[in-house]
């Protein structure tokens, strides 16, 4: 795999493996991602409308969990019931409320290195165009955000670039890492357009609720 690098704004976009780049980056906040989970796509009728990539083959090593905890302040990291991460005190939990695809879960969840209650999204997304089966709403992506102190933002599996955008919208700095060339090159589209056209990414209205669980 060739590696290439891309600067858009205060974005850093990167080409390669997260387990070969993070390890060379310096001054990470906080870490944001939606790793591939590893569970196929056999049986779930959204990715089966994405071509198989390797990134859904298996699931990140517990080394490589750890290498993004080192590099970084803060995670948190989608899918985290998924993965062997350590016990957590707080869990962010999406509720999509009436998903418009009832093969989907009605809820996911978000480990997070936080030592606080866990926290609650609650909100239907209608509507919102995906580049990556398992691409979260850029307002998901921003409310996470707020969770974090000031820095730069890293998505070691960038994927299509949602991370992005939401770093774009609330001007925070941001580093990703890709894989896939195909993502890469979608990602830096939106991420420019993200830029060039800040209400792009606007979703449809809905009445957000934050509250936490506990």
């Amino acid at each position: 795999m060739n590696h290439r690098e891309e600067i858009i704004g205060a974005c850093r976009l990167i080409l390669g493996d997260c387990r070969k780049v993070l390890s060379t980056l310096f001054g990470i906040k906080a870490i944001l991602t939606d790793p591939p989970y590893g569970i196929g796509i056999a049986s779930n009728p959204v990715r089966q409308k994405h071509e198989r990539k390797d990134w859904d083959a298996s699931a990140p090593s517990e080394s490589t969990f750890d290498l993004m905890r080192r590099v970084s302040d803060q995670q948190i990291i989608w899918g985290g019931n998924y993965f062997p991460l350590p016990p957590s005190q707080c869990f962010l939990v999406w509720d999509k409320v009436q998903p418009e695809d009832f093969s989907l879960a009605m809820c996911e969840q978000a480990w997070a290195s936080f030592q606080s209650p866990a926290k609650l999204y609650r909100r239907r997304v209608v509507g919102y165009a995906k580049s990556h089966p398992t691409q979260k709403p850029v307002e998901l992506m921003e409310w996470c955000l707020r969770f974090f102190a000031a820095g730069t933002v890293c998505d070691p599996f960038m994927g299509s670039g949602t991370t992005g955008v939401a770093c774009v919208k609330q001007g925070r700095p941001f580093i990703g890492i890709e894989i896939d060339a195909g993502y890469f090159e979608i990602a830096c589209e939106r991420i420019r357009k993200a830029y060039a056209q800040p209400d792009m990414f606007v979703e449809a209205p809905a009445e957000p609720k934050q509250e936490s669980l506990l």
